[in-house]
C-alpha cells in the first residue's frame, strides 16, 4: 500500500494541516481524504504542489507499506 506522508512532513516544517488545506485550494472533503490516505487517486498537479509547498521530492512524499 502506498501511503502519503504529508502530515509527517508538515510537522517537520512546523506547518498546520489548515495551512496546507488553504494553500492547495481544494474542497475540504477531498483534502481530508487525501491527507488521511482514504483516496484512491491523487492528481499529478496536487503531487507537484505538495512537493513544492513541503519542499520535498515525490520519494519523500510517499512510502510503501505492507
Amino acid at each position: 500500500m502506498i501511503k502519503l506522508n504529508a502530515l509527517e512532513l508538515l510537522n517537520k516544517k512546523g506547518k498546520t494541516k489548515y495551512w496546507l488545506y488553504k494553500q492547495l485550494g481544494m474542497s475540504y472533503q477531498n483534502f481530508n481524504k487525501m491527507i488521511n490516505n482514504e483516496t484512491k487517486s491523487i492528481r499529478y498537479e496536487n503531487i507537484e504542489t505538495l512537493c513544492f509547498l513541503l519542499d520535498c521530492t515525490p520519494n519523500e512524499l510517499f512510502s510503501i507499506t505492507d
